[in-house]
């Protein structure tokens, strides 16, 4: 059991965050339907206040195992549907049986990776499928670019509600963000704090990179606004109209990153910090092999990675499919 899930979602529920973000892939799904429950039970939220999210893991795209990996990730949160469900990467791994090994990973045996022949077409299909029964409200996708997006958009169904990409001011993506908006599709960033948690993990790419939290031009704008670089970096991306899934584990933290709306930042400002922009990707799917591997070394960390957080809405709202 990875440490922290249940007990975190259970603080969150507390301080008022209402959309929690989940994977296969992060392995503590059951914790974090175990603090679900919890919360539920304790009569601090219902379930129609939740925004639940979770995600396709890369060995399930084969069409005919995207239900069944649901309907098992929807058993593990103790839960009827989930309110947006969102392919992971578009990356098509081998099947993996969860009775063999879950999560799966990126690697195969011998630290491989060994792709699958589905499509991204056929993984949509059974996408949207699930909304048809029921089992998710809506569909959305993860790490995808605007040739990926572009050919989805030419048979979806079911257009994708958000694209949850990984976005700060050392990687702002402005011509994919500018696409997905200008397409209908909802931004979320994740890992809006940059380096900071792959610093954590010891991850290579992040080793020797300032931490944006001290990089003087958001320590100057914060003071100014009498904010913490934390509420600038998000107030960044949310007034561009891009949501956010902030992490923390600290309380004290968590009621400050609800607290980024009661300020507007001028277009200087928001210049400055976009001009932070490095093209710097911290989560490369061309690296997962060598991380893959450290994670292993290091499981009472990845805990960190489970991203709780609160849509922050402004202007825009996710479609649902019900």
């Amino acid at each position: 059991m990875i440490p922290g899930a249940r007990p975190s979602l259970t603080w969150r529920s507390k301080t008022g965050y209402r959309c929690f973000d989940g994977a296969c892939d992060y392995g503590n799904e059951v914790e974090a339907g175990q603090g679900v429950a919890r919360a539920i039970k304790d009569g601090l939220v219902k379930r129609e206040d939740l925004f639940l999210v979770s995600k396709l893991w890369n060995t399930f795209h084969d069409p005919e195992h995207v239900e069944p990996i649901c309907k098992k990730q929807l058993a593990d949160w103790g839960i009827e549907y989930f309110d947006l469900y969102l392919i992971h990467f578009p990356i098509a791994l081998k099947y993996v049986d969860p009775s063999v090994r879950y999560p799966p990973g990126f690697t195969y045996e011998g630290n491989k990776l060994v792709l699958s022949n589905a499509s991204t077409q056929q993984t949509w299909s059974a996408m949207e499928t699930l909304v048809d029964k029921k089992l998710v409200r809506s569909i959305g996708i993860s790490n995808f670019n605007v040739q990926h997006i572009m050919d989805l958009l030419r048979y979806a169904r079911i257009p994708p509600a958000t694209l949850q990409i990984e976005h700060h001011p050392y990687l702002t993506q402005p011509d994919l963000v500018r696409y997905a908006q200008k397409s209908g599709i909802a931004v979320t960033a994740y890992s809006s704090f940059g380096p900071q948690g792959f610093i954590e993990l010891d991850l290579e790419a992040a080793k020797g990179v300032p931490v944006l939290m001290e990089h003087p031009d958001i320590k100057s704008i914060a003071e100014k606004h009498e904010k913490t670089p934390a509420q600038v970096l998000l107030r960044w991306a949310t007034q561009r109209g891009i949501a956010v899934i902030p992490k923390s584990n600290n309380p004290m933290r968590l009621a400050l990153n609800l607290d980024v709306n009661r300020f507007d930042l001028t277009e200087d400002e928001i210049k400055a910090i976009s001009g932070l922009n490095r093209g710097l990707r911290f989560n490369n799917p061309t690296s997962v092999s060598a991380f893959c591997s450290h994670l292993a070394s290091c499981k009472s960390i990845v805990a960190d990675i489970f991203h709780f957080g609160r849509f922050l809405q402004y202007g825009f709202d996710l479609p649902i499919f019900a």
